[in-house]
């Protein structure tokens, strides 16, 4: 099955009662048992919902693995992934990284005995110095938020291997339309669902991915034990949102291609980001194990002035100025002050996330529209 293909069908079935070729919204917290333990594969809602399922298995599919989680949030998923751990583990991340990851990683599991490294992942060497007996795991994110830096997925999955560590990799930016990190060595996949899987800024969900059943074991144990999963109408809105990816994430990528185009030969823009421009750092590796380079763009001005950014980002259209990404309509962000504002001055700069910072989710609009939106922001500075 393709993968335009998957996106319809994979884990979809006619409701057998009524024939319904969509699936249905199974609205309930617990379901008929004919006898004691008799409750043919569900007894709870929280442990397991027929809408759910139906997306977990589709999610699985569509990144070319077994098993498929759901959870509350993306940050719910990542909750349950860390505590595959144990205090006193050590895990190595980047250094640019979500600032929702960031704090939960320090402000939550820090106290509980759990010590996270943040080094630039595309140094494989830099992380080949912190590894030592209580290294248990190798957190990636790529592109990574908002700076866009590309991690090679195959060298941090071996990495991973040859030290019998669990590979993650938060894939939200990329989506399984544009990268597979289970293809390509990883243990893990995790996604904020709230972005490019479900399109349309309406819910929030997060998931986890894997091959292994061992692994997913261990993760469902942990799903029905701490319970932040997804309601049966959120699985549902992904489920309709899943069916458009394919065709949404090339108008993103076209979209994308074009305003980069437009900042890199601005007089105001200092420096873009955007994986497919052949000045990014990375971006062979990009070409390599992506398929396009994906709907976010990042940009900082000349002068780096906070003043100017704000304005920029005040002053957009049809750039909405909000929180999130991801969704139909394009978003402006600006992370030193939004997205990024858990995370330390001293540190966010260091990796690029400075005070002129600009974040744009590119959407499905006539881009010219949007060329034009941006060009009457810049004149404003």
């Amino acid at each position: 099955m393709k993968f335009a293909t998957k996106t319809i069908h994979a884990g979809q079935e006619a409701d057998q009662t009524t024939g319904a070729i969509m699936t249905p919204i199974y609205q309930t917290s617990t379901y008929i048992q004919k006898s004691p333990g008799d409750h043919k594969g569900y007894e709870y809602s929280r442990t397991g919902n027929p809408t759910r399922t139906a997306l977990e298995k589709n999610l699985a599919a569509l990144e070319n693995g077994k098993y498929g989680l759901c959870f509350g949030s993306g940050l719910a998923a990542i909750d349950s992934i860390i505590k595959l751990l144990n205090p006193g583990d050590e895990v190595i991340s980047t250094n640019d990284l979500y600032g929702g990851t960031y704090r939960i990683f320090t402000k939550i599991f820090a106290q509980y005995g759990i010590k996270f490294h943040f080094v630039g992942m595309d140094k494989l060497d830099d992380i080949k110095k912190i590894i030592n007996k209580k290294t248990k795991m190798l957190w990636a994110e790529t592109p990574t938020n908002p700076m866009l830096n590309i991690i090679d997925i195959s060298k941090i999955a071996a990495i991973a291997k040859k030290h019998n560590l669990i590979s993650v990799v938060d894939n939200t930016f990329a989506t399984p339309f544009l990268q597979k990190p289970l293809d390509l060595g990883a243990d893990i996949v995790m996604h904020s669902l709230t972005k490019y899987m479900g399109g349309h800024s309406d819910v929030v969900m997060g998931a986890a991915i894997c091959k292994e059943k061992e692994i997913a074991e261990k993760l469902y144990f942990i799903q029905n034990s701490s319970g932040a999963i997804p309601g049966p109408m959120d699985a549902f809105l992904i489920l309709r949102g899943i069916k458009t990816l394919h065709l949404r994430m090339e108008r993103h990528c076209e979209n994308a291609k074009e305003i980069a185009t437009f900042l890199n030969n601005h007089s105001k823009v200092d420096k873009v980001y955007w994986p497919g421009l052949t000045s990014h750092v990375n971006h062979n590796v990009a070409k390599e194990q992506m398929e396009d380079f994906g709907g976010m763009v990042s940009f900082n001005l000349k002068g780096n002035n906070l003043k100017d950014a704000i304005k920029i980002v005040s002053n957009t259209h049809y750039f909405t100025l909000a929180e999130s990404l991801g969704g139909v309509e394009s978003l402006c962000g600006h992370p030193a002050s939004m997205t990024h504002a858990a995370i330390p001055k001293i540190e966010r700069e260091k990796t690029g996330v400075v005070d002129s910072l600009i974040r744009l989710s590119v959407g499905i609009e006539d881009v010219s529209d949007l060329i034009s939106d941006l060009e009457k922001a810049l004149k404003i500075v």
